[in-house]
């Protein structure tokens, strides 16, 4: 069955919206996810996309760059103003520069065209399945450091009582950071348990996601508390002395 437009989204299953002008690539994908047990749609039009992911009920968006009107990136720096819904990019094959932005602005994930179907979808299965509280993954508790508490119930992080605006991926690193204050996590350690995968040599995609948080620490108040240790992983610092 051809998927020709936007589809009711159904509560039942992960409701994914691809948001690309190529409506031939669109329609195959859509009909490849839903013969997967998931509930995709496809819109060619950013614009229009982007006003159905105002209106919310969708749980992953695979997002093009390249776009008339409205290109990947600049639809994805509006979303982040009122959603944190997790995404994909789609960026031209080998293209760094589409790769580091994308995450820079916020998606959780890249992955380079032309790619098989089955990557894709097992980048969207790990992506929401690191993702969803019922997973296991999440525990009832707070904790609090360095002026910054983070709720693992509700996933929302404050500092010095304001809320912090983070990514799903974002607040699973640092959770993962909090969680081992004052210890070493590698690269591949944090690859694993966060992005679901074996860290591949010229990846950036950690090193993004963790200057977007200190960035967004930073903005808030607090600056230091997040330490590099070349060629080995990053560490949460036990106190602020």
């Amino acid at each position: 069955m051809q998927n020709t437009g936007v589809q009711k989204v159904d509560q039942t299953a992960n409701t994914i919206l691809l948001i690309d002008d190529d409506k031939a690539l669109g329609d195959l994908l859509c009909d490849y996810l839903n013969q997967q047990g998931l509930n995709a749609s496809a819109e060619q039009s950013p614009l229009k996309g982007l006003e159905l992911l105002k209106s919310g009920g969708y749980d992953l968006l695979l997002l093009d760059v390249m776009m008339p009107q409205l290109d990947g990136f600049e639809l994805l720096k509006q979303l982040r103003q009122f959603s944190a819904i997790p995404v994909i990019m789609l960026t031209a094959k080998g293209d760094d520069y589409d790769k580091i932005l994308g995450l820079e602005l916020g998606a959780d994930d890249y992955l380079p065209k032309p790619f098989n179907h089955r990557e894709l979808l097992a980048r969207i299965k790990a992506l929401t399945r690191r993702l969803d509280p019922s997973s296991g993954f999440i525990k009832q508790s707070k904790m609090e450091l360095h002026d910054i508490v983070l709720d693992e119930s509700t996933r929302e992080v404050k500092v010095k009582g304001q809320t912090l605006a983070l990514t799903g991926t974002e607040f699973l690193f640092l959770l993962h950071l909090m969680r081992s204050k004052g210890h070493l996590l590698s690269k591949e350690h944090l690859s694993q348990s966060v992005l679901s995968r074996r860290l591949m040599p010229f990846d950036r995609s950690l090193d993004m996601h963790m200057s977007n948080i200190r960035k967004k620490l930073s903005e808030a108040g607090v600056d230091n508390v997040i330490r590099t240790v070349r060629g080995s992983g990053y560490m949460m610092v036990a106190n602020s002395h």
